[in-house]
């Protein structure tokens, strides 16, 4: 399939088309790696797993802050 190289700001850029993605299950969003090998351009979806914010504070082996901060006497009906 040939596809045709546009000017885009200071870069340039193709359109993959829709079935190409769809079969790679690539979507809005989703990093993809882009190389140079033996004068070729590839383009594959990258490896990188995404995490969420629950999994990255489990592995998280770093200082223990919260003994940092100082939490107030109760103030109105707020329960601690």
């Amino acid at each position: 399939m040939e596809v045709r190289i546009q000017k885009w700001g200071n870069s340039f850029g193709i359109r993959i088309p829709s079935n190409i993605l769809k079969s790679l299950d690539i979507k809005d969003n989703d990093l993809l790696t882009i190389e140079e090998s033996d004068e070729k351009i590839v383009i594959s979806k990258s490896k990188k797993n995404k995490i969420s914010l629950a999994e990255r504070f489990n592995n998280y082996k770093g200082e223990d802050l919260t003994k940092e901060f100082s939490w107030d006497e109760n103030r109105g009906r707020e329960i601690w």
